[in-house]
């Protein structure tokens, strides 16, 4: 089997993931912050020591103010709800998922917000001098952005957007699912006022795991109120983070798992992961741009993005396509509209989608051989 849907999430796990979690499972077992006994005192410590691990893979000094939830939809949740006021204007991106575009969407009924979506190119090109003419006239609350595209895998140019939204007060939402782990993210240099993440993906740990970084001075209303093993006297929520947003048991298996994710991450080395990646992402689009009736969407070069690339062949319909390499060759990708249709009617791929590699770092340059080899003969048999 050749895994090409690491995008969706990341397959296999380093095998410390699996490990710590069963370590969890079977030696500590206890709800941190809950008892102050020493399995309990444990667990605590375990948390603590995955938002610092955290903390350092974006080079923050705080670890406080990262909050875990279940993935980055919830902290997506968190972060507009929790910010969006009624009748805000709120600008976002054509290129967004549907864990932006159905908040806002429903977001627009509830609090009666304007949502004006930025359009890009296929390879997510904004004009940003549009942009900042937009934000100098139209009163913006906040900005929602995808740092990476789930589809193109082109990155946002944030080091040239937030400036900008700075400039007129505007609060930054960042959509950092595809980006957190795959590529460098310094939020000391990049200063969202959120980003969010998720664990399953490019940080290596299981499902159920993510969360979002809160910069100071930022309050979004808490989604969810409860029991947070601190101020037990008082029946009103915790007003100090991570707290505040952290109501109920937390995943504890689940971050002991991320926490070995990120440890991996740490050994291999952030920098040889994404060199690898990036190796393989470019050989993909180098041999597929070659090929006839092929359309290729993606970045125009490394620099401007990730490994993750979609495609089409002429008259093939993209569930076919994904069906001859999963059954003929053993290539699992994903195919559709990856939860993505304002996307896709971005890069006018809407509605039948694409076709999406998303190599990953236990991929290898033969395994990318062989799946161009399966896609040239695919698209050799169409022309016939």
């Amino acid at each position: 089997m050749i895994y090409l849907d690491n995008a969706a999430t990341s397959f296999p796990k380093p095998k410390a993931v699996a490990a710590a979690m069963l370590d969890y499972l079977e030696n500590i077992g206890a709800s941190p912050g809950r008892s102050g006994h020493r399995p309990a005192a444990k667990a605590g410590r375990l948390l603590f020591q995955t938002r610092k691990a955290v903390a350092e893979l974006f080079n923050l000094d705080d670890p406080g103010r990262i909050i875990f939830t279940e993935n980055a939809t919830a902290a997506l949740n968190l972060a507009l709800f929790g910010l969006i006021r009624s009748g805000d204007r709120i600008l976002t991106t054509g290129m967004e998922h549907n864990s932006v575009m159905r908040p806002l969407r429903h977001l627009e009924k509830l609090r009666r917000i304007k949502i004006d979506i930025l359009p890009g190119t296929a390879t997510s090109h904004y004009d940003l001098e549009t942009m900042a003419e937009w934000c100098a006239t139209r009163r913006y609350r906040l900005a929602v952005i995808n740092h990476a595209s789930n589809i193109t895998g082109t990155l946002a140019p944030l080091p040239r957007m937030l400036p900008i939204l700075r400039q007129y007060d505007i609060l930054t939402v960042i959509d950092g699912a595809q980006s957190a782990g795959s590529c460098p993210v310094d939020l000391q240099v990049l200063a969202p006022d959120i980003f969010c993440f998720t664990g399953h993906k490019s940080l290596f740990g299981p499902p159920g795991t993510g969360g979002l970084y809160i910069k100071p001075g930022i309050e979004p209303r808490p989604l969810c109120y409860g029991g947070t093993g601190s101020r037990s006297e008082t029946e009103f929520q915790p007003d100090f983070l991570p707290d505040c947003y952290e109501s109920g048991t937390p995943n504890s298996v689940g971050l002991a798992g991320l926490k070995a994710g990120l440890e991996f991450i740490k050994e291999t080395g952030r920098a040889n992961i994404f060199a690898h990646e990036q190796k393989l992402g470019a050989f993909l689009r180098q041999h597929l741009n070659k090929i006839p009736g092929l359309t290729l969407f993606a970045p125009r070069s490394e620099d401007e993005g990730l490994a993750v690339t979609s495609f089409t062949i002429k008259s093939l319909d993209c569930a076919e396509i994904g069906y001859r390499l999963d059954r003929d060759f053993g290539i699992m990708t994903r195919v559709g509209l990856h939860c993505a249709p304002r996307a896709h009617q971005n890069i006018d791929t809407f509605p039948t989608g694409t076709v999406r590699l998303a190599p990953g770092f236990f991929n290898t340059e033969t395994e990318m051989e062989k799946v161009v080899a399966a896609i040239s003969k695919i698209a050799a048999e169409q022309d016939k």
